[in-house]
Order: C-alpha cells, then structure tokens, then sequence
C-alpha cells in the first residue's frame, strides 16, 4: 500500500471516529436516559420506550426513502462527499440544538433526535459510497474494519469524558450533572465536525461524469436508474440473497445498539451501570473490530459474519433473563465482541459485490435497508413492550430475525479476491 493511499484510507476511517461520538453519547447513552429522566419526568417508563421506538422508526423511514434516490444523483453529479459533509453539518446543528431544549419538551427532544438520526443515517450512505474509492478490492476489509475500530475508539473516549463530567460535574467547573449532560451533546457537536475535516481535506471528491441537468431533471431519472438498479439487483440472485440476510441480521444488530440502554432502564438497572456497560462495549469493540478485519485473509467475511450472528442471537435470549448489572456487564462485553466485526464485515463484503461507478446507488440501497431493519426492530420492541407491559419480551423477536438472516447469509456465495 503506497503512502497515499495509506493516507486516503486513514482519512476516511477518521470519519467513523467523528461520528461515533453521536452514537455513543447521544444515540445508545446520554439521549434515552436525559429522555426518561429530564424531557418525559414523571410519565411511564413504558410510554417513553414506545415514544422513542416510533421516533426511531419515523426517522430512518424518511431517510430511507430518500438515500437511493440521493445515492443515485451522487452518482451522477459527483457529489458523494458533498452530501456527507452537508447531512453531517445538519447533524451537528441537530446535536448543538438538544443542549438548549428545556425540562419536560419531550416534542423538542424527540424532534431535535429525528433529525439528528436521519443526517447521521445519510451522512452514511455517502461516506459507505466512499469506500470503493479510498481503498483497492484487496485492501476493502481492512479500510472497513480500520474504520469501525476506529470508531470504537473514539466514540468510547468522548463517552468516557462525558460520562466523566456527569459524575463529577464540579471538577470540571459545571455546576450539576443535568448541565453537563446538556454540554455533552454540544461537545458531540464540535466534535463530530472537527474530526470530519480530514475526509474534507484529503479524500477526493471520486471522478464522475457530472451532469449538468436541474435537479427536477436529475431526480427523475435517479427513479428510473433506481427501477433499473432493483431489476438488475432481482437477477443477480446472490448479492440479492446478501441484501436480504442482510436486512434480516442487522435489523436485530440496530434494534440493539439503539434500545440497550432504553431496555436497561426499564427493567430497573440503574443509568450509571447502563453507561459503564456502554464503555464496555465500546473499548472492547475498538480491537475485536480491527481483528475481524485481519480474518477475512484466512476465513474470507462471510465466516465471520455468520459466527457474530450467532453470538447475538445467544445475547438476545440470555438478556431476556438479565437480573443484576453484572449480567449486564457480561452481555456488553460479549456485544463488545462482535458488533464492529458484523457491521464491518457487512459493508466490506457488499463493497467488493457491487459495480465500483455505481457506489453511491448501491450504498443507498444498503443504506434502504438497513433502515427498513430499523424500522422493524424498534417498532417490534415497542409493541412487545405495550401489549406484555414488560419491556423484555420485546426483545424475544429479535431472535426470528437473527436465526432467519444467518441462514439465508450462509447460502450467499461470498466475492473472490481480485
């Protein structure tokens, strides 16, 4: 690998350690406790549970209709880290904007979370669309784990010092930890910009033959390339089989990350254990994830991919019957395990499946479904939890998804190397 490359490649994964800070401290930790705890006081566990599932649901629906159409003018304008860096802006506005909502305004609250939600979801897909262009066909596993483990670690040391200024506001000047909490999410903010400028600086805008059609124009047309693209997608019978398994896995991988602490929360652990658990997983993933990417020389990533989902679908009935933190603890370090190798893997594996000029179409696609899966997962949690009114038994479907997605996976044929 020429230092160039070495260069463009670490650039891009930089971008993972920018926005994991979002999904730490704001999706999987600070946002579903200051939710329960500050902006829905005194309202019922279970009611704050199904608000945020249907939030979730919402939001990743309105991206995910949205991403293909914009993968596909990406395409055709050259825009991939264009739109990255404009949905990345929206989600830093979003992240600054929870810090000043009052106690109680849980409307703002779940407002202010959709939109920061969606910007993180498509600044995805571009920067997904990237990767086929920062890093050769033999070097895609490694970027994509490279990226993830740096996310890992990043989003765990801002975690860290965040949770850190919770506990001990006064060490750092903040009068309570209600303040600190609204500071942490303005720091994921500056945060996730500041540590976006390498991709900005040094990872090239890919070549494309820019079209010079209005956006009216173009739009049609990304519909009619998109039709073409799921035709072309039905007839390719194994990467389809892929989006499939794909769709199924990940759904119980998202429901996951999102609803942990939610879930924690409302079968009675208390947040501190929930956000040292977080920690966990986080530390523990910033390695195993950078592992993983090291085993597809041997085992390939379909391999890999099949072994996380069978530990998650053990997690998810052992957390069924979680009774003390330190069950808690034990399930985070085992997720820790596993979560950076599956989403890596995934997306490094569909990487080197598709047609490198049409990246963006297709990471939109991956993004589609990868949305429609959060659509479900959350959607299926909130039910279970309304209609038991026990939060645990929300989580028993998620197994139907893990078992089924594994399945159809170990049928895919998985890419040779070039």
């Amino acid at each position: 690998m020429n230092p160039n490359q070495k260069k463009k490649i670490l650039s891009w994964a930089f971008y993972d350690w920018a926005n994991s800070g979002y999904a730490t401290t704001v999706m999987a930790a600070f946002f579903p406790v200051f939710l329960k705890q500050y902006w829905s006081v005194g309202t019922d566990a279970v009611v704050t549970t199904a608000r945020l599932g249907v939030t979730i649901s919402v939001s990743s629906l309105a991206i995910a209709l949205m991403s293909p159409t914009l993968g596909v003018i990406a395409d055709m304008k050259g825009y991939k880290k264009l739109f990255c860096m404009l949905f990345t802006l929206i989600g830093v506005v979003g992240c600054a904007w929870m810090g000043f909502i009052p106690q109680g305004d849980w409307v703002s609250a779940l407002w202010a979370y959709g939109i920061t939600l969606a910007a993180f979801n498509a600044a995805s897909v571009f920067y997904d669309s990237l990767l086929p262009y920062v890093a050769e066909h033999k070097y895609m596993d490694f970027a994509s784990s490279l990226g993830y483990s740096l996310g890992y670690l990043g989003g765990g040391v801002l975690l860290l010092l965040n949770v850190l200024m919770a506990l001990y506001p006064l060490s750092f000047g903040i009068p309570d930890a209600t303040v600190a909490t609204k500071l942490s999410f303005m720091i994921v903010s500056v945060w996730w910009l500041a540590f976006s400028l390498p991709l900005m600086k040094n990872v090239p805008e890919p070549e494309a033959e820019r079209s010079v059609k209005g956006l009216g124009t173009l739009t049609l047309e990304s519909l009619r390339t998109l039709k073409g693209t799921l035709k072309a997608l039905m007839k390719e019978r194994n990467l389809f089989m892929f989006m499939v398994a794909y769709w199924l896995y990940i759904d119980g991988v998202y429901t996951v990350m999102t609803m942990a602490v939610d879930y924690g929360i409302s079968i009675g652990f208390e947040s501190k254990d929930l956000i040292a658990a977080l920690l966990i997983t986080q530390f523990i993933g910033f390695p195993c994830a950078y592992f993983f990417g090291t085993l597809t020389k041997r085992w390939g990533a379909k391999m890999p991919i099949l072994v996380c989902i069978v530990v998650y679908g053990v997690t998810v009935i052992a957390a069924t019957q979680m009774k003390t933190a330190t069950h808690f603890y034990l399930l985070a370090t085992v997720i820790g395990l596993v979560q950076g190798g599956v989403q890596s893997l995934s997306r490094s594996m569909f990487g080197r499946m598709i047609p490198k000029e049409a990246s963006g179409e297709y990471f939109g696609l991956f993004n589609l479904v990868g949305r429609f899966a959060s659509i479900l997962g959350p959607l299926l949690v909130a039910a279970g939890a309304m209609l038991s009114g026990s939060s645990r038994w929300g989580m028993v479907g998620l197994l139907i998804l893990f078992v089924s997605g594994g399945i159809l996976l170990a049928m895919v044929k998985e890419p040779r190397e070039a």
